[in-house]
């Protein structure tokens, strides 16, 4: 029983994390935002990587200050190297799928930032993660994100006007 109740709460914990992504995309960002900060306290500091790093993820996307967007992504980023350090993990493998994404977004985040050198580093640990990818849909949108975020970059790694690239593939 104990073991059922345990396999059953991450089940409800990502279901909640789902339904806080739902209202985000319908246009409710403070409160998804509520809803992501509630979660994070909830599995803290300490919790699973892979919850943490899906939800930090989520609430980089709901910051208004793009030096907030950043400390999220770095938190995603962190708890996904804290996940893959640990091959004993069952979630380590799906953890590794999320690195070209994830560098995707540190990329966009220090170019907005206008710290070029930072986000030519993270483009390009996107762009060889994602030689791992399968050629599938997710590895194929990637891909795309990969060159959007090069063109928009340009020679000199800064945005040229704009708001940046959009948010994750």
């Amino acid at each position: 029983m104990a073991e059922r109740q345990e396999q059953a709460a991450p089940d409800a914990l990502l279901t909640r994390i789902g339904q806080a992504v739902m209202l985000h995309y319908a246009g409710d960002r403070e409160e998804a935002r509520h809803r992501f900060l509630g979660l994070w306290t909830e599995i803290g500091e300490q919790g699973d990587p892979l919850h943490r790093c899906t939800l930090a993820r989520c609430l980089a996307d709901t910051q208004d200050d793009p030096e907030d967007e950043l400390a999220w992504d770095l938190r995603a980023l962190t708890a996904a190297e804290e996940a893959d350090g640990n091959p004993a993990r069952d979630n380590a493998p799906a953890v590794r799928a999320l690195y070209p994404s994830l560098h995707l977004d540190l990329a966009a985040d220090y170019a907005r930032l206008g710290r070029r050198d930072a986000a030519r580093v993270h483009l390009e640990r996107a762009r060889g993660a994602a030689r791992t990818l399968a050629d599938d849909r997710y590895g194929q949108d990637v891909q795309d994100a990969v060159r959007r975020l090069e063109a928009r970059l340009g020679e000199d790694g800064t945005p040229p006007g704009g708001p940046g690239p959009p948010r994750r593939p």
